[in-house]
């Protein structure tokens, strides 16, 4: 069992000295981290620096074919009122020529969105427990970097056995707005149901939102219960829930 105490999680801890080493090839990004404060395992704090809740949410695929549609056909300074996620399969924004590789390219597409809600990298129950961290870590990361480049920042949570409890918090701003997906695995299916509620009720308990963000079905009676506890769940549909909406309309 945990025994982290909030105020240690969320402390201002001292800046780490993030410069890159010569001869070391920079594979954490390093850069990213400049200015960042410090929670426990070293994972940094992201701020939500989203003033507004998105009007819609899209995918990081649905994001960059608008943007190449959109730049070749040299319309170079669009906008679209949409936050982007990261509730996909990883192989689909996360290699060698994903977001953590190619940050730049990323930043460059967000530009033209509303905002973005924070990486979704996997923490599935059976990756090995310092891979779960590293992706813990990289979701602060990222969010952390694009708030400090302008980009409206919402949290993304995401947790797994009671054993990652321990840091899947770290680095959220408490009494805030967060967000979570639901569509593709739990709690859709039963037997990680149990999982999923007992993981959010912990994330009620340490980080107290204010607002949940819900990419996906919020149709369960755990997020029912929340609202009679005076916390918004505002669900957003998936992108097959909006792609299945379009075939029905045809």
């Amino acid at each position: 069992m945990y025994n982290i105490e909030v105020s240690e999680v969320f402390a201002i801890m001292s800046c780490r000295n993030n410069k890159k080493r010569s001869g070391c090839r920079d594979i954490w990004n390093a850069f990213m981290c400049e200015g960042a404060h410090y929670g426990a395992y070293d994972i940094p704090f992201c701020p939500t620096t989203a003033a507004s809740l998105p009007n819609t949410i899209i995918t990081w695929e649905d994001a960059k074919a608008i943007y190449k549609r959109r730049i070749s056909s040299g319309d170079s300074d669009f906008f679209v009122d949409a936050f982007i996620c990261w509730y996909i399969d990883d192989y689909k924004f996360d290699g060698p020529r994903g977001i953590w590789h190619d940050s730049r390219f990323a930043l460059k597409v967000l530009r033209h969105f509303a905002g973005a809600i924070t990486p979704d990298f996997s923490t599935y129950q059976d990756f090995p427990e310092p891979l779960k961290l590293y992706n813990t870590y990289r979701m602060r990361v990222f969010g952390y970097w694009l708030g400090r480049n302008g980009i409206s920042v919402i949290n993304n949570v995401r947790w797994g056995t009671p054993e990652t409890y321990r840091y899947c918090f770290v680095g959220i701003p408490t009494n805030s707005v967060i967000a979570i997906g639901t569509c593709g695995g739990s709690p859709l299916k039963l037997a990680d149901r149990k999982r999923f509620e007992d993981g959010l009720e912990e994330l009620i308990t340490v980080l107290c939102p204010h607002t949940i963000i819900v990419y996906g079905s919020a149709s369960y009676p755990c997020f029912d219960k929340l609202i009679d506890r005076g916390i918004k769940v505002i669900s957003y549909p998936s992108q097959t829930a909006q792609a299945f909406e379009r075939g029905k309309r045809k």
